[in-house]
């Protein structure tokens, strides 16, 4: 059954168990034994409920075998990010000061996804409070890149990104401030997608107003993630910032055409630059592979220009941003645990408690200026398309790069700078594969469209990714 079921999509196997093709129990069974066979060389799942999982897949068979009407993704088994609280499930966010804290309810991406039939198993690893883009924390360990097991799966939805590489599961939970599902996109040779605001709402008991980080998915395919994004998104109350479309927008036929689909990006406009203009510092031969991506849009028809918005402002607006809400979300802990949470995060939140109401009120003006100027590109184009990472994965024994190409970088988000300013704009972006180093390690490409045109972002996507086909390269472990 391993060999059958390896590398097929939560598509395909969703499909599989609905049509009795396999049941629930023989999914579960793959799964977990793929979990003990690769998880002790990457470290990904860091949570099991083996035994309610069993119990699950048992129930999902017995609706099946009575005809009962089942979600779209009824018993398919699957691991969650584990900043997302699961009801009754350990959720530690990698920190020592939740390690034992177990949520009374879900979150509502968990929710939806358990709506749709979803058989949780456990949870992945995220950096502590999933701060920077490398996965390691003092509860446990770090994760590591599924291609070389010395590198760093990226984060800080690491652990999702490894799990999918390594064959566990197709596709998977994650969110993203600033990269935390494109990094780990690029560095695991799989697709991740941060939505527009709004598609998966904000709510209580959370920042209900929160803009800045938001909810997504990760597959191995762009189809897969548009098939979750079609049960995990939609308007939900008591979410203010909810786009008023159902997740049935995402359904649709294209991203379920496997054979005989014909990639084709006539008269798409698009506005091309790896590294913004020479704005970010990049090694070289990740910049070599996202530059040759250009030729992949010509052929397919795409309007290829160097012409990209000014970015200028979006430092100021995700510095200011990023820092308040650190000092929302983790203020309290650090004024009674300050010595028990990492530096990287004790530099943040005091970032934020440091800010002037002149620099508040600064940011607010920058992030009108960006709007304007996001407005104004997308206006004569649909996709701005530049590197995910400025980086290939690196040595999994440091916290993250201090330099780049001999560049001294200031702080740890420094080398994640293409992703930050990305999200200070509010567009929708996903990383696909895009290729791979001399050495064989994955670089993501990265593309960007008007907030509010994710279904379009997809559709794109899912050309250049059928054009290319670097995703169905899977490493060795």
């Amino acid at each position: 059954m391993s060999d059958e079921l390896r590398w097929i999509s939560t598509r395909e196997l969703a499909a599989k168990i609905a049509n009795r093709e396999i049941s629930a129990r023989e999914a579960l069974e793959d799964h977990l034994g793929r979990i003990d066979a690769v998880n002790p060389a990457i470290n990904a799942v860091v949570t099991r409920d083996d035994e309610g999982a069993w119990k699950r897949a048992e129930a999902a068979d017995e609706a099946i075998a009575r005809e009962e009407p089942i979600g779209p993704l009824h018993g398919v088994p699957m691991t969650h990010k584990d900043t997302h609280d699961t009801k009754g499930m350990l959720t530690t966010w990698g920190s020592p000061l939740m390690a034992d804290r177990v949520p009374e309810s879900d979150s509502l991406i968990i929710s939806r996804l358990k709506a749709a039939g979803i058989n949780t198993t456990g949870k992945t690893n995220v950096p502590e409070f999933a701060a920077g883009s490398h996965t390691f924390n003092d509860v446990f360990g770090t994760t590591l890149n599924p291609y070389d097991t010395t590198k760093s799966a990226s984060g800080s939805s690491g652990g999702v990104g490894a799990a999918l590489a390594a064959g566990i599961q197709a596709s998977g939970d994650g969110s993203d401030m600033g990269g935390s599902l494109r990094s780990p996109g690029s560095f695991n040779n799989v697709v991740g997608f941060r939505p527009s605001n709004g598609r998966i709402p904000h709510t209580l008991p959370g920042d209900p107003f929160a803009w800045l980080a938001q909810s997504g998915f990760m597959a191995r395919t762009v189809s897969d993630v548009a098939l979750l994004m079609s049960v995990g998104s939609g308007p939900e109350p008591g979410g203010p910032g909810s786009i008023d479309e159902p997740g049935s927008v995402f359904d649709l036929p294209e991203f379920a055409i496997v054979a005989d689909f014909q990639p084709e990006l006539t008269g798409v406009r698009v506005g091309f630059s790896p590294d913004l203009a020479g704005l970010l510092p990049m090694e070289t031969e990740v910049r070599e592979v996202v530059a040759g991506t250009a030729q992949v849009f010509t052929d397919l028809g795409a309007e290829v220009s160097d012409t990209i918005p000014d970015l200028s402002d979006a430092d100021e607006v995700f510095g200011v941003h990023r820092a308040l809400d650190f000092v929302n979300a983790w203020g309290p802990l650090y004024e009674t645990q300050k010595d028990r949470i990492k530096e990287s995060v004790v530099w943040n939140i005091e970032l934020g408690l440091k800010l002037t109401g002149a620099e508040v009120v600064s940011a607010a003006r920058a992030r009108a200026r960006l709007f304007g100027e996001v407005d104004r590109f997308f206006a004569d184009h649909d996709v701005l398309v530049l590197s995910t990472c400025q980086v290939l994965p690196f040595d999994a024994a440091i916290e993250y790069p201090t330099e780049i190409n001999g560049e001294k970088l200031d702080n740890y988000l420094d080398w994640m700078r293409a992703l930050c300013l990305i999200s200070a704009t509010g567009c929708p972006a996903i990383s696909v594969p895009a290729g791979f180093s001399a050495s064989g390690l994955p670089v993501g490409v990265q593309l960007v469209a008007k907030p509010g045109n994710d279904v379009g972002l997809l559709r794109m996507a899912h050309a250049f990714e059928a054009a290319t086909e670097f995703h169905l390269r899977h490493p060795e472990i």
